[in-house]
């Protein structure tokens, strides 16, 4: 069964957030709320959820602020009354095509604020955010000092040697901590079980390989006994042709002297 890790608490988004946003020439997501100390974060992994008209899908990790991060088995936006605010997905092995266009345009058309891609297997980050609540495409954001930022989350995400990190200024919250302990745990988890699960495969192809290769060899072997009874059958049958010849040959012979 796969764990699902649930629940924590925002810190608030300092008015550093939109400084930053500014410098880099990004418009800051200002349509969504402002982020305050104290704010409910609901985290979930993996977490199936269901849009009205939309097929269920499970996002590798999902935020929904504003909202009691209780337990759930799955997230109903008609139950819940609202939708997904923030995605991360994590890129290990798999389609591009999936990760890179089809979620990109599917989370802008669901109207989620904000999309993350962890591509584990090139170590890069990839993000990208609605510039309106009324907009349905999404815009690139700029990394600075290689990381990005999430205004509905107010932090800061970014690579360190081969894992997503998530910052929040040098304040030392507590309830910024367990929100980061939470989000680094469950993409740690999730990189971990995708690398697991691609060595599972890998050893289940060798072992479809090797069984492959075993019911080839039983074969040639099996087509190599067949040429040899064959063969043996057709010495046999020579031999016996032979000594009816010779036993003619010797019955003519007496004949011929009686």
């Amino acid at each position: 069964m796969r764990r699902k890790q649930q629940g924590a608490v925002c810190p608030g988004r300092s008015q550093g957030f939109l400084a930053r946003t500014a410098a880099r020439g990004e418009a800051a997501p200002a349509w969504h709320p402002t982020t305050k100390i104290g704010r409910k974060v609901y985290l979930s992994s993996e977490l199936a959820v269901y849009y009205p008209g939309e097929p269920r899908f499970a996002p590798d990790v999902l935020a929904v602020v504003d909202v009691d991060p209780h337990p759930r088995m799955k997230w109903v936006v008609a139950h819940e009354e609202r939708g997904l605010d923030v995605v991360i997905e994590v890129h290990v092995s798999g389609e591009w095509e999936k990760d890179f266009e089809a979620n990109r345009k599917r989370y802008a058309r669901l109207g989620i604020p904000e999309y993350f891609l962890f591509d584990r297997t090139r170590d890069r980050l990839l993000g990208w955010r609605l510039p309106s609540a009324t907009a349905r495409v999404y815009e690139g954001m700029v990394p600075q000092l290689g990381k990005l930022t999430s205004g509905v989350l107010g932090l800061d995400l970014g690579i360190e040697g081969d894992r997503l990190r998530f910052y929040y200024g040098t304040a030392a919250l507590p309830e910024t901590e367990e929100l980061v302990a939470k989000l680094e745990t469950m993409v740690d988890d999730l990189v971990e079980r995708r690398h697991n699960e691609r060595k599972e495969r890998e050893l289940e192809r060798e072992r479809e390989r090797q069984e492959l290769e075993r019911e080839r060899q039983e074969r040639e072997l099996e087509r190599e006994r067949e040429r040899q009874e064959l063969e043996r059958e057709r010495q046999e049958r020579e031999a016996a042709l032979r000594r009816v010849a010779e036993l003619e040959a010797e019955l003519a012979r007496l004949r011929d002297k009686g």
